[in-house]
């Protein structure tokens, strides 16, 4: 198949994946940029990848590389990965969550007053998006509303870059992401010097997470460099900001979009209480607690995963779902198309919350990715899902905005095109037990 005009395609359709499946079948390869890429969906075809991980290893595209830097754990593999992912994972244990979660919800709280506040109608997509990024540059970096908003507006045009093409003409989304990404690796710097500094005084640290990074050690065992350290903080801004903004975004939305499902999660999110008492929030809205909240986000992310896919590359021939795939071949998992495939496709379609407490359900469900380089942040983002769906659906009555255009954009990840225009009013009736 053509290599440019699959590009473009590939660039341009957000059906791109599916119509393909249908003509071609559950693995098929194609060219993308002059790489010989390979498409897989299902569930086979996955748990076959995931089960000779040995043979494939992290690949990300020339873009995304470049912009997140030759240290960044996504662009590791081998020793070198797994001892710096033991190092960031330290940042999303359960310990560390109950560290977090006061300075989260604090943050639905002020979300939740600044949506009150503000002239209707209300663009919600920016707001989650500063919410999101707000969560982790608070929480990891310990940074004040003003250097926040200095980050968040560089982060935003590195975003824009990381699936564009690679090419650094003058004033192109590739181009300016470069110059956003030097400022941003000098603000991450002053950040963790200041860190050491404190550390070095006796002082406490008051970000919230990279104490925990101090004294990580390399695959050779020696600290990780000033440099290293920063590039993995920069992954850790996007992973930690750009899905979980995707996730709220896509969860309010269909929510809107379907009033019956939103009145059955209200029935259940009534009977609980806002804000969690102290030392409770990781816990309290859980799929023990709140099973209907837990379904909602499960459906919600079977349709609209945050991340459309990810990739590996082949260092041998394998088998895929009875394919033989060569060496040297970029595999693209595609978790959109996998979400909805199943005996009965127009089901899959439907968004139908329910279908996730059903005993009998074979649903399959992957949107953090999987196997060895399974989203590092999975724990984080859930609980913001979690603490800001109480927060803000128990305290307010949203309503969409008629005549907008509510087709999702789906780079980097999916979002509503004109920013989600809502009426938010305070909600009666909201009281927990």
């Amino acid at each position: 198949m053509s290599g440019v005009l699959e590009t473009l395609a590939f660039l341009r359709d957000p059906d791109f994946a599916r119509s393909r499946f249908e003509r071609y079948g559950d693995v098929y390869e194609t060219s993308l940029l002059g790489q010989r890429t390979v498409f897989i969906r299902g569930e086979q075809a996955i748990a076959d990848l995931f089960a000779q991980g040995a043979a494939v290893e992290g690949w990300w595209p020339d873009s995304v590389r470049q912009l997140l830097g030759p240290l960044s754990l996504a662009n590791r593999n081998g020793a070198d990965h797994k001892a710096r992912r033991r190092v960031v994972g330290q940042l999303f244990a359960t310990a560390a969550l109950r560290r977090y979660s006061p300075a989260i919800v604090a943050l639905v709280e002020d979300l939740h007053q600044e949506l009150l506040a503000a002239p209707a109608p209300v663009a919600l997509v920016p707001r989650l998006r500063r919410f999101a990024f707000g969560v982790i540059a608070t929480t990891v970096l310990g940074l004040d509303g003003a250097d926040r908003d200095a980050l968040f507006e560089d982060f935003e045009i590195w975003c824009q870059g990381l699936f564009s093409l690679p090419f650094a003409l003058p004033g192109s989304p590739f181009a300016r992401a470069r110059q956003a990404r030097q400022r941003l690796l000098r603000r991450l710097g002053s950040v963790l010097h200041k860190a050491q500094a404190a550390s070095a005084a006796g002082a406490p640290l008051v970000a919230g997470g990279l104490d925990l990074l101090a004294g990580g050690l390399d695959e050779a065992g020696l600290p990780l460099a000033d440099n290293d350290v920063a590039e993995q903080l920069l992954l850790l801004l996007f992973a930690g900001y750009e899905t979980t903004a995707s996730a709220l975004s896509c969860l309010l939305l269909t929510l809107l979009q379907h009033p019956a499902e939103l009145a059955w999660l209200l029935e259940e999110l009534d009977g609980l209480s806002w804000p969690p008492a102290e030392g409770d929030a990781v816990s309290v809205y859980d799929a023990l607690r709140a099973p209907r909240l837990d379904a909602v986000v499960k459906e919600v992310m079977r349709l609209t995963p945050p991340v459309g896919g990810f990739f590996r590359r082949t260092r041998e021939s394998i088998a895929l779902a009875g394919v033989l795939v060569p060496a040297d071949r970029v595999v693209q998992v595609s978790l959109t198309a996998s979400h909805r495939h199943g005996a009965d496709p127009g089901d899959l379609a439907a968004f139908r919350p329910q279908r996730q407490l059903e005993q009998d359900t074979s649903v399959f469900l992957l949107p953090y990715g999987g196997g060895e380089r399974v989203c590092l942040g999975k724990a984080l983002a859930e609980l913001d899902i979690r603490l800001l769906a109480v927060g803000l659906l128990k305290q307010l009555s949203l309503s969409l905005e008629p005549d907008q255009d509510l087709t999702l954009l789906v780079i980097p990840s999916p979002s509503p095109k004109d920013g989600l225009l809502v009426r938010p009013r305070r909600r009666t009736h909201a009281a927990g037990p």
